[in-house]
């Protein structure tokens, strides 16, 4: 797929279904992103795989193909508007980027946050694994991060030396 014309879409399922809808994109070849983590299993059987966002799937793919998928291929899910424009609610290529990479860069020491602790100043981290990622900067008991927002109500974040990070204007 030519990714020019691809965009990535913000889809919602049923809870409980992000991994099957995940999966069932995988199988017909669409890359797709579910912002999971692993958890002990509570059998006590080994840790089980679950969503960290629940009821959304990030689908890149073309807009003809998003709407086929839906309509014609059997994916349970239904795509969010964006109110302004009436058009399906896009995620650009960047700003998804940024977000996968601080999401997967630590679940521990980062992952997903329910809003900024501290607002901060517009930063690129410039080493590292996360080289080129921007976003704000937060500062808590004494450690720095480096936040991502996606549609500004999802964040994710990870911690970075404060010296790998240099101010930008946006």
């Amino acid at each position: 797929m030519e990714r020019q014309n691809a965009y990535w879409y913000v889809a919602k399922t049923r809870h409980g279904a992000e991994l099957g809808v995940r999966d069932r994109l995988s199988a017909l070849g669409v890359e797709n992103f579910v912002p999971t983590r692993t958890r002990k299993s509570s059998r006590g059987k080994g840790s089980v795989e679950v969503p960290a966002m629940m009821n959304f799937v990030f689908i890149h793919t073309t807009r003809a193909n998003a709407l086929d998928l839906i309509h014609f291929q059997g994916v349970k899910a239904d795509y969010l508007f964006d109110c302004a424009t009436r058009q399906l609610m896009t995620v650009p290529d960047k700003q998804m980027d940024d977000f996968r990479r601080v999401f997967n860069a630590s679940l521990e020491e980062g992952g997903l946050v329910d809003a900024p602790l501290q607002l901060g100043e517009w930063v690129r981290v410039v080493k590292g694994s996360l080289r080129g990622v921007e976003g704000t900067v937060m500062e808590f008991q004494g450690r720095f991060y480096v936040v991502v927002s996606l549609m500004n109500c999802l964040y994710a974040r990870a911690r970075v030396p404060r010296a790998w990070l240099e101010k930008i204007e946006k």
